[in-house]
């Protein structure tokens, strides 16, 4: 287990499910989401899924029925807050020391929601264009990772200034996660690499402390060195 997260997922997606009932309560909705039976040994209360990317915790397990809490703050802030009774969602168990990491790993912590705004179709792919606030941007690179619905996906044509970027789905992808029913104007739950997130918010803050002269230059035979970390 990574010592980053308090669950880990590897941001591969183990089955498609459907929810099967929605429970609105004051501030809170409960949902239960019918499990097919291998995502089931080992289940308990308390244990942590990721639907769609988010992070939540088991409160009831009857037979294949696992039950789930989603407070308001969650409802608001990510697709949850959208789920139907007959919507299918990503399931990831969350992943136990030793697993492989096909993906990269992932805590379940939505950063923002982006919306579909283009797609295209070729023979053996699908491209989708996905547009963010620009202020996150300054974490998605071309080539770089990025979570969205829960899955591990590999980041083209980054244009920061427009606030979009593009990713490629292969048939299997598509066949086996949500994307392949998803249309132009869906929203999907985005999590930022944290790897990259740390990277950047440090160097921006050391740059900033720098230029405004909180942080004296080292000195190497007369030259000023700038330590970046």
């Amino acid at each position: 287990m990574s010592s980053y997260f308090d669950s880990m997922y590897t941001g591969i997606i183990q089955a498609l499910c459907p929810v099967v009932e929605m429970i609105d309560k004051p501030g809170l909705k409960s949902f239960v989401v019918e499990f097919l039976e291998r995502l089931l040994p080992g289940l308990q209360l308390g244990a942590s899924v990721s639907i769609d990317g988010t992070c939540f915790t088991v409160t009831k397990i009857d037979g294949q029925r696992v039950s789930f809490d989603a407070m308001q703050e969650t409802l608001s802030k990510s697709t949850i807050g959208h789920l139907r009774q007959g919507d299918l969602v990503n399931i990831e168990r969350s992943a136990k020391m030793g697993d492989e990491i096909g993906g990269h790993p992932m805590s379940g912590h939505v950063s923002t929601m982006a919306e579909i705004i283009d797609m295209s179709q070729s023979e053996n792919n699908k491209s989708m264009t996905f547009k963010v606030d620009p202020a996150w941007m300054r974490f998605v690179f071309s080539k770089g990772f990025i979570g969205l619905d829960g899955a591990s996906l590999t980041v083209v044509d980054a244009d920061a200034k427009a606030g979009t970027f593009k990713v490629h789905f292969i048939p299997e992808t598509l066949r086996l996660t949500r994307f392949g029913t998803k249309q132009v104007g869906d929203s999907v739950n985005v999590e930022i690499d944290p790897q990259t997130q740390v990277i950047v918010e440090t160097v921006e803050r050391v740059l900033s402390q720098k230029r405004d002269g909180l942080i004296p230059p080292f000195t190497n035979g007369g030259i000023d060195v700038f330590p970046i970390f």
